[in-house]
């Protein structure tokens, strides 16, 4: 067999397509199929055309908090089913609630339904064709960082079959949401207390307690949807909370401060009153989890905040790892479209990372600025007042990509207003009238929807 001299330049320029084609494609591991999620693994093949994505979801559906079963407790592997309530109309705006690409149907009220929600997601999966990237029943049990690949090493397990695979990726997302550990207050008393005790991830319908004296702690959004809720049915609701003035219900809700101590028969509240009740139901909120991060991953989860992260999303100590839709009072979903689009703006390399000093500096700042708001703790990633705007602005500037218009903060914070003013704030919608300015109409009352959520 004869060899002939190959002009290697020549045969590089002719097979350059083919070098192309076969180059290593960029990995990311997307870790839930929930609202953020979904928009994240979306920008990741549209910034990335060169991306490999993998979303695993333990689930079986799409949706995350919005996947509504009729089922609590656990589901079929064994894992804690997170849902909303049946009668649930949102306490935001729909404006907030869709995808700058998919937003929800125009037909739809401003205060929308599960079902609305999720038709929604649905849609967009379908529009975005992103249901081949989801790996459902698929959990994510332990993240770590391997420093000699600089890549991640992302243990997988097949919850259908129980078993378990070893992923490698460059980039990770974590994308598992706000509502999957429930907090529950440890009161005196809690452990001898003969009625009914549940979270509000465990509440579905008012009916099921007909009859009954229910006390719901908790002055959030969750307890004051719930309480009149249930109020339509039981003999009689109680909203135990800590807010200095009443908190809007209706006029069939009776209002007590906080819980001193709970009794066989019911509870003892700080101003020295006395009620018994059948159930207990506790609006108390959630908490961040991220189990499946080694302590390697260079961030830390303390007092209900992650840190440090740039903007609430990029690791800095390990900026190949980023977390979408942790601030909180914002446009939910088109938050969460910015956050990935600023993101993937550094990992698909269309622009250059700032470096980890230039980071620091700028979460330091956030944070000494927080500290003189008395937004530290569980309120680290909240966006309240003037926050929400300048949040969108900041990170869509510093990526060089589309913010959110005015028009949207100033909506979601009068709702936000409406809400501590008045129990029937659904009863309105909103309209856009340009980037800034809005109006807000009052719904005929043979419109209104009668679901209380």
């Amino acid at each position: 067999m004869s060899f002939q001299k190959v002009n290697v330049d020549k045969w590089v320029k002719k097979h350059h397509k083919v070098f192309h084609l076969m180059a290593p494609s960029t990995t990311y591991c997307i870790i839930g199929a929930g609202p953020s999620g979904l928009c994240t693994a979306k920008h990741a093949l549209t910034f990335d055309h060169n991306a490999t994505v993998k979303v695993f979801e333990q689930s079986q559906k799409i949706g995350g908090l919005w996947a509504y079963s009729e089922k609590t407790g656990k589901d079929v592997n064994g894992l804690d089913i997170t849902c909303m309530y049946a009668n649930l109309r949102t306490n935001l705006i729909k404006h907030g609630m869709g995808y700058p690409d998919y937003p929800i149907d125009e037909q739809a009220g401003t205060f929308v339904t599960i079902s609305d929600v999720i038709k929604q997601l649905e849609g967009y999966v379908d529009k975005f064709q992103l249901k081949k990237y989801i790996y459902f029943q698929h959990q994510v049990v332990r993240v770590v960082r391997n420093f000699e690949s600089s890549q991640w090493n992302v243990l997988v397990k097949d919850l259908a079959s129980d078993q378990f695979t070893m992923h490698q990726f460059d980039f990770v997302l974590v994308c598992n949401g706000h509502y999957s550990s429930p907090i529950v207050p440890s009161f005196p008393g809690r452990s001898i207390f003969r009625g009914r005790q549940l979270h509000s991830k465990d509440y579905r319908r008012g009916e099921n307690y007909r009859g009954e004296r229910v006390l719901v702690i908790g002055g959030g959004h969750s307890g004051m949807d719930i309480a009149p809720d249930i109020a339509v049915y039981a003999d009689k609701v109680v909203l135990s909370h800590r807010c200095k003035v009443p908190v809007h219900t209706g006029d069939h809700v009776v209002q007590k401060p906080e819980v001193a101590r709970l009794t066989l028969t019911g509870a003892e509240f700080v101003d020295g009153t006395e009620e018994h009740f059948d159930t207990i139901i506790y609006c108390t909120g959630y908490r961040y989890s991220t189990p499946f991060l080694s302590v390697d991953c260079g961030v830390s989860l303390h007092d209900n905040a992650i840190s440090p992260l740039y903007y609430h999303c990029i690791n800095i100590n390990q900026p190949t790892m980023a977390f979408i839709g942790l601030p909180f009072n914002a446009c939910l979903m088109l938050m969460m479209d910015l956050q990935a689009r600023f993101c993937m703006t550094f990992f698909s390399g269309q622009k250059p990372l700032p470096s980890k000093q230039e980071m620091l500096d700028a979460w330091q700042q956030d944070q000494d600025e927080r500290k003189v708001r008395g937004l530290t703790g569980k309120l680290t990633h909240m966006l309240a007042g003037d926050l929400q705007q300048r949040y969108y602005d900041d990170v869509a500037h510093i990526a060089g990509i589309e913010s959110l218009k005015p028009v949207l903060a100033k909506m979601h914070a009068d709702c936000i207003n409406s809400k501590n003013e008045d129990v029937n704030f659904r009863n309105f919608d909103y309209h856009i009238i340009d980037d800034e300015n809005f109006i807000k109409v009052k719904i005929p009352p043979k419109s209104v929807s009668s679901s209380i959520a």
